[in-house]
């Protein structure tokens, strides 16, 4: 469980926010340190070279006045020279033109030759300076000239310890360590409450969204601290109203179809119950219930029929059944079945085809999808009305449009037509049959051919549905 715990912590928008703080103040001050660090040991060193520098040349002078190279038992410059080795802590060698060591403040290599690159240069007019850093010394190279400066005569190489540059540096470090170990802490804790002041109103998102789903909030959620949490929370109202909307359609859809189904049912049984309860019932009142009987078995059929195309609209496109079709001669076929419905409604039925399209289609499937919009129209339409199909191509797709004479399609209801179990006016689609699921079924095989529907409406001035359906299917 703690593992759990831990795990989700390093995943958490806090621990990113809290690392992010923690990176710009640590590294920052790490850079800092080093920074000041070096910047103290270039400048400590370049000031140990300059005040070398200018001793060595003052008491190289003084070794050329005293003719030190040809006479180096001088007690003054011998004395001289031991102190500022003692000062500096660090080795002088005096050497002559024929780079033959003549003092040595250690008292080792007097006699010696010394063939060191730095010695060769010096002679040659370069005056050479190292800093080894590794070593903790450096190591500096001063001319000796005579009255012609253009004359070097000897060369005086100094050594010394830079030890307490190195202490001074290592104090910075100790100092720098424990700075950052104080900034790491305190940018931590800092970090900590500040990433959870941060992270807060996502807190109260994921709070808000738990007690809705819970089921202890019915109203939007609402957190406007950041204009992320605004927009999250936006969203999610978005989907809130959408499954709602969805719920009261499912919840009106089994309240529609289980009184369509209990209605037939209930008829049948009352239908039956007379003829039981009846002895020696006239063979004309038998054929009257039982004529009676089948209708009520037509529309029981006719409800489960449109459940069944509505879950097989629901498989993927795979099921489709793809062949070239005679477009005009499809829709010719629906009008000529629909003619007697119109017929009895006094409504006027009209193809009007501009070009033969042939196109790969499913013929079943689009068939139920025009039936059901020439079928509405005529359902909603007026006394002595009309419906006018329509048939059209390009190079690409091919065009139906149904446009009906009928009581049109209120604005506010547009938008849901296509929903299933949506009914615009449930008292009267109860008088005229159906189940609202013909529109759904329409847009699905449309869909599923990659093709598209719009619908264009308003109230008493009748309604066009627009199709647009590819002539190449597309996989």
């Amino acid at each position: 469980m703690k593992k759990k715990l831990k795990v989700t912590f390093f995943k958490s928008l806090r621990f990113r926010i809290l690392l992010i703080l923690v990176i710009i103040g640590i590294v920052p001050s790490f850079i800092v340190k080093s920074a000041i660090v070096n910047s103290y040991e270039n400048r400590a060193v370049s000031l140990k070279r300059v005040n070398l520098k200018n001793q060595c040349d003052i008491l190289g002078n003084q070794l050329m006045k005293e003719n030190y190279l040809e006479h180096p038992e001088s007690e003054v410059i011998n004395s001289e020279l031991s102190m500022l080795s003692a000062i500096y802590n660090g080795r002088i060698l005096i050497i002559n033109k024929d780079a033959k060591i003549i003092k040595d403040t250690y008292d080792i290599d007097v006699g010696k030759y010394s063939l060191s690159q730095e010695v060769i240069q010096c002679l040659n007019g370069q005056i050479a300076s190292n800093y080894d850093d590794k070593n903790a010394y450096i190591e500096l190279t001063s001319p000796l000239t005579g009255p012609d400066p253009d004359q070097i005569e000897g060369v005086m190489l100094v050594s010394i310890s830079t030890s307490e540059i190195e202490d001074s540096i290592e104090m910075l470090e100790r100092r720098g360590n424990l700075i950052l170990c104080i900034i790491c802490i305190l940018v931590s804790v800092l970090g900590y409450l500040l990433a959870g002041i941060l992270v807060k109103p996502f807190a109260r998102v994921t709070k808000s969204i738990e007690d809705l789903t819970d089921g202890y909030l019915d109203e939007e959620i609402s957190v406007p601290d950041y204009t992320e949490t605004e927009l999250i929370t936006n969203a999610f109202n978005k989907i809130l109203a959408r499954m709602k909307t969805l719920d009261e359609s499912r919840q009106e859809f089994v309240s529609n179809v289980s009184h369509e189904l209990k209605t037939p049912m209930t008829s049948m049984k009352v239908l039956a119950d007379s003829l039981v309860g009846q002895e020696n019932v006239p063979i004309e009142l038998y054929q009257e219930f039982m004529q009676d009987i089948a209708v009520e078995i037509d529309r029981e059929n006719k409800i489960i029929t449109d459940l069944l195309s509505l879950v097989k609209m629901d498989k993927k496109a795979a099921d489709l059944n793809i062949a070239e079709t005679n477009v005009n001669e499809l829709l010719e076929n629906i009008l000529k079945r629909l003619r007697p419905i119109a017929s009895a409604k006094h409504v006027e039925l009209v193809l009007e085809s501009f070009r033969p399209v042939v196109a790969e289609i499913d013929e079943v499937k689009l068939s139920l999808a025009f039936s059901n919009l020439v079928e509405n129209g005529i359902k909603y339409n007026v006394q002595d009305g009309f419906v006018h199909v329509s048939l059209n191509a390009d190079h690409k797709y091919f065009y139906v449009t149904v446009t009906d004479s009928g009581i049109g399609i209120p604005k506010e209801s547009i938008d849901r037509i296509f929903e299933r179990f949506y009914r615009v006016d449930k008292s009267h689609s109860n008088e005229i049959g159906g189940t609202g699921l013909g529109l759904a079924i329409t847009r699905s095989a449309i869909v599923m051919h990659r093709g598209a529907i719009k619908v264009r409406s308003e109230e008493h001035q009748g309604t066009t549905f627009s199709v647009r359906i590819p002539l190449i299917y597309i996989a």
